[in-house]
Formats: C-alpha cells, sequence, structure tokens
C-alpha cells in the first residue's frame, strides 16, 4: 500500500524568485525574519512509502587558498589536501571560497550534478546548507537564511530558509546551518547541474578552521523501483568535549529481514585524520550497528567527503576529494539490516572534535 506524498508538518516561509545576480536578491523586509536557535532538536522532515528512491546533489562552499606568484612549491601542500592526501584539516590552512561561476556578484559558488532515473517523478526536494562564520573575518548571521540557486541551464534565484536556522557559537566557531523545500523548483528543473552560491561562509585561518557546503536531497517516484521507505530528519546538534555523543530516534519503521538500504549524513567540521568520530545504525533496540566504508573509516567517519558506498559518485565543480570541514555522505546499510528493523536510531560520535550535525535521510527497503 502506498502511503500519501506529503513532507511532515514542519511549515514556514520558502522565497524562490528570479535573480541574475545579488543585487537582485530580496531585501530582508521582503519576508518575516526567520529565528535562529542554538539548539534544533532532530524532528522528521518527510517520510513516504513509494516505488523510487532518494539521489542528492551535495559540494563545498569553501577550500584552502593557493600560493600567489609563480612558486607552485608553495601550493604543494593545498594541492595535496585537495585531492585527498594525507590527513589535512581546514584549520592548517588559510581559506578562501570556492567560485566556479562567471557572476562577478558571487563571493562563492560551486556546482554538483543531481542525477535521476530516467521517467523517474520528483517527489519532494529540500536543500541544506551551513558553514562557520567566524575565521579569519567574521560574517555577520543576517545572510545564514538566505543562498542562490541556479538549475541546469537557469539563471540565479533567491531562496530563503523556511525553518528555524541552527545557529551556535562554540570553542572559536560560529556556525549555522539552514534548509528551504525546492521541490517545485527541482521537479520542474529535473536532473542535471546545480549551483548554489552566496553561502555565508567566512575565509582566512583559525585554530578551529573555516568550513560549508550545501545538500540538495530529493525524493523521487519511479513505475518499477522496489518499494522504500524515503525520509529526512533535520535538525541542528553539536557534539563537544562534553557532549560526545547525539542520538537521533528514527522512530518506527518496518524494514524485512534482509532488505537493502543507505542512509545519508549531513555534518561540519568533521577533520580528516582526528579519529574518534563515529556513526552507528540501530535498526532494533539494543542492536547498534557500527557504519563506515572505504572511504569513511570507522574511527573517522566525519573525514570532509562527498560520497557514496565509499566512492565518489556525484560529479562536482571543483570536485576536491577533501571537502576541508563538510561531509555529505551516504552509506550501506545492508549490514545492519540482516535482520529486518522496526525501530530505528542513529548515533553520531566524537572522541573529542567539534562537530555540527545538520540532517540525515534513509532509502531502506519496505514490506510489499
Amino acid at each position: 500500500m502506498r502511503n500519501p506524498v506529503v513532507p511532515a508538518v514542519r511549515r514556514g516561509l520558502v522565497c524562490v524568485l528570479s535573480c541574475a545576480a545579488l543585487s537582485a536578491v530580496l531585501p530582508a523586509t521582503a519576508a518575516p525574519r526567520v529565528k535562529e536557535q542554538q539548539r534544533v532538536p532532530f524532528a522528521q522532515r518527510y517520510h513516504a512509502v513509494q516505488h523510487g528512491g532518494l539521489a542528492r546533489a551535495a559540494n563545498s562552499a569553501i577550500t584552502c587558498r593557493e600560493a600567489t606568484g609563480n612558486d607552485r612549491a608553495a601550493d604543494l601542500p593545498c594541492l595535496s589536501a585537495r585531492g585527498g592526501k594525507g590527513a589535512a584539516a581546514n584549520h592548517a590552512f588559510d581559506m578562501f571560497y570556492t567560485d566556479v561561476d562567471d557572476d562577478p556578484n558571487t563571493f562563492n559558488s560551486s556546482r554538483a550534478e543531481l542525477a535521476l532515473p530516467k521517467d523517474a517523478q520528483v517527489t519532494y526536494a529540500r536543500l541544506y546548507w551551513g558553514g562557520n562564520l567566524r575565521v579569519g573575518e567574521q560574517k555577520p548571521p543576517e545572510d545564514n537564511g538566505r543562498v542562490l540557486v541556479a538549475e541546469p541551464g537557469g539563471a540565479y534565484k533567491a531562496v530563503l530558509a523556511d525553518s528555524v536556522i541552527g545557529h551556535r557559537t562554540a570553542d572559536g566557531a560560529d556556525a549555522f546551518h539552514a534548509t528551504a523545500d525546492l521541490t517545485e523548483l527541482v521537479r520542474d528543473s529535473g536532473p542535471g547541474m546545480y549551483t548554489v552560491a552566496q553561502i555565508n561562509v567566512a575565509m582566512g585561518r583559525s585554530g578551529v578552521g573555516a568550513w560549508g557546503g550545501w545538500t540538495l536531497v530529493v525524493a523521487y517516484a519511479k513505475k518499477g523501483a522496489p518499494l522504500r521507505h524515503l525520509a529526512l530528519w533535520d535538525g541542528f546538534e553539536t557534539l563537544t568535549r562534553n557532549r560526545r555523543s547525539v542520538d537521533v530516534e528514527l522512530g518506527r519503521m518496518r524494514i524485512p529481514v534482509g532488505g537493502s538500504g543507505r542512509l545519508g549524513i549531513v555534518a561540519y567540521d568533521g577533520d580528516r585524520g582526528m579519529a574518534g568520530d563515529s556513526l552507528a545504525f540501530t535498526p532494533r533496540a539494543g542492536r547498534p550497528v557500527a557504519l563506515h566504508d572505504s572511504a569513511n573509516a570507522r574511527d573517522d567517519v566525519l573525514n570532509s567527503t562527498i560520497t557514496d558506498s565509499g566512492a565518489e559518485r556525484i560529479r562536482r565543480e571543483p570536485a576536491h576529494r577533501n571537502t576541508l570541514g563538510y561531509d555529505s555522505d551516504v552509506l550501506d546499510l545492508d549490514a545492519a539490516l540482516v535482520g529486518g528493523a522496526d525501530d530505528v536510531s542513529v548515533r553520531v560520535g566524537t572522541a573529542g572534535d567539534y562537530v555540527w550535525l545538520g540532517a540525515l535521510f534513509l532509502e531502506a527497503d519496505a514490506p510489499g
């Protein structure tokens, strides 16, 4: 039996208006101010049971700065970090915006491909973005809830957050996480390269480092695809030295014995090489299963990667292997679902690194 495809009831203001440049972005008076809170408890944003799946596009908004002049040797540490070599973390570098578009009015922009199966019908789409406002500079929080989005072949549209924005100062960082419904835009535009610009992140160098990025999660229906649970949860939780784990209850969800599934996570400031970050999926009470793969080690899951089942499958511009503080990963759940599932939860842990958790999404078989 197919459940109706509707988002969960958290509602707010969404604004998607055409603009060709930053000067065309709506003034703050165009919409009520979206509230910000230090902590936003995780809640289910969307859940459908349908023949289909989840897809996503994601990229980071900031990376290490290349040296000026002709001293290419000075670039090697940065180029090596971008290429994913070694235990490179954002606080070791002077960080600067990525900017792949040709628009002089944007200070950061990046692209990623949303790949959808042929004849897939988009049923829901949500954009997540965030970063650190305090590095070598301090960015004002007024623009936390505003980004620019360009669909494949399209011009920028201003997008405003539709929910309470997570925003917390801790350990020298000033971190935020925001989200907006993009269902109409993605349904009308379909697959292809999406560009996100003007994420409110700070550049420079500090002991906590610079980070930021975006993830677009899309649920789709497709005739002939397996019957699946498709679900998203979001919030804003901070892991610190005094709070080393966060448990997110995903609720009752029947998944058959031997079922197949995938879990996605969006998190900020996971440093590559800083051991102790962990991710566990609990299909039923008392049976946590540690998640890891070839790209995300068991004790360093949050290691600045954008991967699917251990591989880089998303076409991105730029396509740095080490995103230096932004994680948007999808990990297989098959081993955790050998005995099926009925009461699902996720635990994210850290041994001392500060981590900000923004979203979880799940695709898993449903009983026929």
